[in-house]
């Protein structure tokens, strides 16, 4: 049985290496004329495990800008997360860092 030696160098891929770092997602609920602030700080509790305290402060920067980025992530976590808001009630959205 013969023996074949690999070769002493590797050829490179031909091509564009993506060597961008992965940036990630954010989470953003917006304020709507629907939901109690008790009921928003509610979910961001139950959904983000956040303390009642981060939640409410969350809640009140919803209130009075209109808006918060609530969590952030990969892609796919942040998308489970408007979801499970849209679920909820809640007007979110979601967009690159």
């Amino acid at each position: 049985m013969g023996t074949t030696e690999a070769p002493a160098e590797v050829e490179r891929p031909a091509g564009r290496e993506d060597t961008e770092i992965d940036r990630p997602w954010v989470v953003t609920v917006w304020n709507d004329p629907i939901n109690l602030m008790s009921y928003v700080t509610y979910v961001f509790q139950k959904l983000f495990g956040y303390p009642r305290a981060r939640a409410h402060r969350l809640m009140m920067q919803v209130h009075t800008e209109g808006r918060s980025d609530v969590a952030s992530g990969t892609q796919d976590r942040c998308e489970y997360w408007c979801s499970r808001l849209h679920a909820h009630g809640l007007w979110a959205t979601m967009r690159r860092d």
